[in-house]
Parts: structure tokens; C-alpha cells; sequence
């Protein structure tokens, strides 16, 4: 089992900046991907950022420029520093841990952290 919590989420304006954090507990050491995910009122959940195990890094087109994803060098907590805050990166962030692979992939899921950015 894995314990995911997140911090950091809040009203900011356009243009603004956010810096969210994911601490992972439990069976860490068994993590391959860990990542933040968005769900926006009647949008399904979307893939934001992720960061794999050897530190490779994706990003949603979306996003590109403006996040960076990051982690500690225990690769227990990761973050997610928003700049550039669009109004349409308004959503409920969800962080993301990963064990297993393909059909032995488990996903585990933080409570959700509220991002709102006014315009």
C-alpha cells in the first residue's frame, strides 16, 4: 500500500504561481511513476505531469513551459511548481503513484488538492 497526501493547492490570479507537494508513504521503494493529474467540473481526469522512476519527466501539452515536476532524492515527494496560471488550469490536482507495470499496475490516489486561478 501506498499513503499519498498533497499540499499547496489555492486561489490564485493569472499569471500567478503555485507550488504543490505529494508525500508518499508506505511501500515506496515500489513506486515506478509518480505524477499529478486534473480534474476540472465535467472534464474527465487528465494526466498533467509525471516523473518515472530513472527521472524522466512528461507534460501535458498544456502545461508545457509553464510546470515543472520535480522530486526529492529520497523519491518520496514530489512537486509540481505552476507558473503562468491560465484560468483554464483551474481544477481539483490529484497526485498520482504508480507501482506494478502494465497488468500488474496499481494506481494510488491523494485526496485532491483545489487549484483555482481568477482571471
Amino acid at each position: 500500500q501506498v499513503q499519498l497526501v498533497e499540499s499547496g493547492g489555492g486561489l490564485v490570479q493569472a499569471g500567478g504561481s503555485l507550488r504543490l507537494s505529494c508525500s508518499a508513504s508506505g511501500r515506496t521503494f515500489s513506486i515506478n511513476v509518480m505524477g499529478w493529474y486534473r480534474q476540472a467540473p465535467g472534464k474527465q481526469r487528465e494526466l498533467v505531469a509525471r516523473i518515472i522512476r530513472d527521472g524522466s519527466t512528461n507534460y501535458a501539452d498544456s502545461v508545457k513551459g509553464r510546470f515543472t515536476i520535480s522530486r526529492d532524492n529520497a523519491k518520496t515527494t514530489v512537486y509540481l511548481q505552476m507558473n503562468s496560471l491560465k484560468p483554464e488550469d483551474t481544477a481539483v490536482y490529484y497526485c498520482n503513484a504508480a507501482t506494478g507495470l502494465s497488468l500488474t499496475r496499481l494506481d494510488y490516489w491523494g485526496q485532491g488538492t483545489q487549484v483555482t486561478v481568477s482571471s
